[in-house]
């Protein structure tokens, strides 16, 4: 018994700092207060930090699987204690104010976890995260406070069901586009409205949600094959459970987020977005992900492995599977089999189950006849669709994902809008003063970036609805905002410096001439240096949109995209 008691002494390497002695007596009356018993404060503390909500599909369903995790902590002889975040959700804010507040949540989500667990000395932690800025914001806490702990994914939806055909969000955002060129009528949007999203779960291609899910399982943070697990699948209840387990053995061996959070751990997590055909978001999220670990990252290193890597997955946007395809498939574990077995991940690296890459991708089981994942041998491209492009008009670097059979080049005259808003009216023929889009033009959306918006909206409501208008093969659009994982197409996003920073975006007119070449890694405008720089040297930054609150702070504060869109202390 005495060296139980020293385990779980060792093990409560915080929490006996508010449980135990004299002094503590107050505190243990007010835990005793909501239920827990001098057995329960006697043993290690878990947080479980829970990004339910009531608002969206994507996290509806934590407030149940948090009850497994709590449930296998316990088994496992811990006591936990969840605690809940915030959460936005992209798809229902898309193209609205309120889609501001998506990027700014993730770091509201970091603050929040990090602030619980110091706040309440809780010894490990666990994250249930759902859409897409929860899962990167749990992440960044975890590096911060480099507590013993994991990230579990919610899960993905299941599609819905259309005219014989799975659909998903994206598919009503392109109907958008569809019914304003009159493509389609009232009842057909109707219905594809009412099909489109069938229950609990976060959006269900590779967009986002699933990218960093994705990149999670990688890079080490979560257990391999536990996150590709759909939302209502029954086995997400057994490894939600697991999850008490994994935790316990992470605080017996000491493993923290910084032992697993290493630049190969990186790479490898590059590499699966890469293969996967996944979102430009990975990049800014990982990208601050890995300034809270102190890993030096930059735009060149997605660019290096994007290169290297094949695309293996065949899923949307761009492909034909879905997320639940890939668990169907044998999951993430068997892209992981194939990154390590071409070269393309590092195998040794260590993950949260205390075992590495290699060991737990030995164990992938691919079912039989699958065709989600190409075999190594014969990749659907020999390169991963993250391209980096920089130019006169992307000093800093600006982004886009060509994971399908996308234009690599494109020279068009710009079409200048000052906000999302002003472009959609255009695309949907809103507004009789704007004229409306033409084949080979170049939309330019700008004072959309993380200072400018602020919060770096995502496009895909305009970028869906130019799908939907049958134009996404014809023109292109360049943004210092970003875009959704559901945007396919020759669109560049994060270019940077942004406009409200003093970019050259910021100089462009309409008419103006430009060159997005993706072969090359080049975005530019047809524009003389010295008449570029007379532009600039006659713009004034734009009034800031807010005056007071959480958006003004953010925009004080908030730093490049080429950055990872962090916020920075003033004088760094």
């Amino acid at each position: 018994m005495p060296s139980e008691d020293n385990e779980l002494r060792q093990l409560k390497h915080r929490s006996h700092e508010i449980t135990e002695g004299r002094d503590r007596a107050p505190a243990r009356a007010m835990f005793k207060a909501v239920g827990f018993s001098d057995a329960d404060l006697a043993r290690p503390i878990v947080g479980i930090a829970n990004t339910w909500i009531e608002t969206m599909p994507c996290n509806f369903h934590l407030r149940r699987l948090a009850e497994e995790v709590k449930a296998g902590v316990r088994a496992a002889g811990a006591t936990p204690m969840e605690f809940n975040t915030i959460a936005i959700s992209d798809g229902e804010t898309m193209g609205t104010e309120g889609m501001r507040a998506s990027l700014v949540s993730r770091e509201v989500v970091a603050d929040s976890i990090e602030l619980v667990c110091r706040g309440q000395l809780f010894d490990a932690v666990i994250a249930l995260v759902g859409c897409d800025k929860t899962i990167p914001g749990a992440a960044m806490a975890l590096a911060r406070l480099n507590l013993p702990g994991l990230v579990l994914y919610g899960g993905t939806i299941a599609p819905g069901r259309y005219e014989g055909r799975d659909v998903s969000i994206q598919d009503v955002f392109e109907a958008v586009g569809a019914h304003a060129a009159g493509r389609i009528g009232d009842a057909e949007l109707k219905a594809l409205e009412d099909a489109a999203c069938p229950g609990a779960g976060a959006c269900g291609g590779q967009y986002t949600a699933n990218t960093m899910s994705t990149a999670m399982e990688l890079i080490g943070l979560s257990p391999l094959g536990a996150n590709s697990v759909p939302a209502l699948d029954a086995q997400k209840a057994a490894i939600a459970r697991q999850c008490g387990a994994w935790v316990m053995e992470l605080l017996r061996q000491r493993l923290r987020p910084l032992d697993i959070l290493t630049p190969p751990a990186f790479h490898n997590a590059i590499a699966a977005v890469a293969a996967s055909g996944g979102s430009t978001n990975a990049v800014l999220h990982l990208l601050a992900i890995a300034r809270e670990a102190g890993v030096a990252l930059t735009l060149e290193d997605f660019s290096a492995v994007s290169r290297r890597t094949p695309l293996l997955a065949d899923l949307k946007p761009a492909g034909r599977f879905m997320a639940v395809d890939v668990h169907r498939a044998g999951g993430i574990p068997v892209l992981a089999r194939r990154l390590v077995a071409g070269g393309y991940a590092q195998g040794d690296c260590r993950t949260v189950t205390g075992r590495t890459l290699a060991e737990e991708a030995a164990g992938a089981v691919e079912t039989a006849g699958q065709e989600v994942f190409a075999p190594l041998e014969r990749p659907l491209k020999s390169s991963g669709g993250l391209v980096v492009l920089r130019g006169n008009l992307a000093p800093q670097g600006a982004v886009v994902k060509l994971s399908g059979h996308e234009r690599r080049y494109h020279r068009g005259p710009a079409r200048v809008f000052e906000s999302e808003e002003e472009a959609m009216a255009a695309v949907t023929g809103s507004r009789p003063d704007l004229a409306r889009l033409q084949a080979g033009d170049v939309v330019v959306i700008r004072n959309e970036g993380p200072r400018g918006g602020p919060g770096m909206r995502e496009m895909l409501g305009v970028t869906a609805a130019i799908v939907g208008e049958g134009l996404g093969g014809e023109l292109a659009l360049i943004t210092d905002g970003r875009f959704s994982g559901a945007t396919h197409g020759l669109m560049a996003g994060h270019v940077a410096p942004e406009a409200a920073c003093g970019g050259p975006i910021a100089a462009l007119r309409e008419g103006d001439m430009i060159v997005l070449d993706a072969e090359a890694g080049k975005l530019e405008v047809e524009l003389e240096p010295t008449a570029l720089e007379a532009r600039l040297a006659g713009w004034r930054p734009p009034a800031p949109r807010y005056a007071r609150g959480v958006f003004a702070r953010y925009a004080a504060l908030v730093g490049s995209a080429a950055d990872g869109a962090v916020l920075q202390l003033p004088g760094k």
